[in-house]
Formats: C-alpha cells, sequence, structure tokens
C-alpha cells in the first residue's frame, strides 16, 4: 500500500501568490487544466481518493475521480490551515514565514502548526487500518506539508520552506511510519 497526496489546481490566489488558507476558491482555467492532467498521471494502483471539502481540492478531484470510476470521500480535516488575518495577503507579508514555524502558537485568528496536526494525523494514522489498497489525498499546500512533516519528518528550515507545486504527486508507504 502506499499512500499519494497532492496539492489542489492553480486558483486565483495562487498565481497572484496570495496566502490562502479557507477562504474557498474555485480553480483558474489552468488550474482545471492542471487537474485534467494530474488524472492522467495518477498511477492506476489507486483504489481510494479522499478529498478536502474545499472547492478547489473536489473540483481537481473531478477528472481524477471519472477516470479512475472512484467516488471521493470527502474528509474536513483535510481542510486548509486556518491562517487567520494572514488570509489573502501577499506570501511575502511581514511575519508570515516566522509564524509558521511557531507551532506552539495560533496564527492571529487562526491555527498553529499543532492544531492542524491535532486534526489531520489521526486521520493519516486511520488510512492503513481501513485501507489495503492505494490511495490518494487531494488536499492543499499547508496540508501537504504537514503530511510531508507526518511522513518523513523535516527540521525547522526544511518545514519553512517546503513547497509543493500545484497537482504534483508525492506519496510514502505507511509501513514506514513509527507506530503510535
Amino acid at each position: 500500500m502506499r499512500i499519494y497526496f497532492t496539492r489542489h489546481g492553480e486558483t486565483e490566489w495562487n498565481r497572484d501568490d496570495r496566502i490562502c488558507g479557507v477562504t474557498d476558491l474555485s480553480l483558474t482555467e489552468v488550474g482545471y487544466e492542471q487537474a485534467e492532467k494530474l488524472a492522467l498521471e495518477v498511477p492506476d494502483t489507486v483504489q481510494h481518493i479522499i478529498c478536502s471539502p474545499m472547492k478547489r481540492a473536489r473540483q481537481t478531484a473531478v477528472p481524477v475521480s471519472r477516470r479512475l470510476d472512484i467516488v471521493p470521500t470527502i474528509d474536513r480535516r483535510l481542510t486548509e490551515w486556518n491562517y487567520g488575518t494572514f488570509e489573502g495577503l501577499d506570501r511575502n507579508t511581514e511575519g508570515f514565514h516566522e509564524a509558521k514555524l511557531e507551532f506552539g502558537v495560533r496564527m492571529p485568528q487562526g491555527e498553529s502548526a499543532f492544531d492542524v496536526a491535532a486534526r489531520l494525523y489521526p486521520l493519516l494514522r486511520h488510512i492503513p487500518k481501513r485501507y489495503k489498497d492505494d490511495v490518494l489525498i487531494i488536499t492543499h499546500g499547508g496540508i501537504c506539508r504537514m503530511i510531508e512533516l507526518f511522513a518523513r519528518g523535516m527540521t525547522r528550515e526544511q518545514f519553512g520552506s517546503f513547497y509543493m507545486d500545484n497537482c504534483q504527486i508525492l506519496s510514502y508507504d505507511p509501513a514506514d511510519i513509527p507506530a503510535e
């Protein structure tokens, strides 16, 4: 079994380099094209799709689910990190990068990395118990960062600089994750 994960296709705020957490945006035309390309790149071994409830993730899931003939399971724990008052601002806004690295401190009016891990990691531990076949998770950049941290571990510097392109696919073997 492998767990594959991907970030949704491009949104307007991605294109404009704005911080996008819980604002529920749709894909751009480029984002729809990326989703179509993703559908061709997802391994045929994937038997289950688990998707964030946000529009951009659900729209990305459509061509993949159509090609693989799988109805996605929607899971709210895959909702993007709530960046609070940073939402909608330029990605290079003063203090944003540092706020991501303060794992136990909530973004102003948002979530901390620990908050995100508390909702996400139980799902990641449950997936191999529930499914025996390959799974694809369709989610968001911040959540992919947290999945990568879960799967492989990272230094603070690696965590801060981790970036995943829209519709890029990464994977891990859950057998490599230490038991609870």
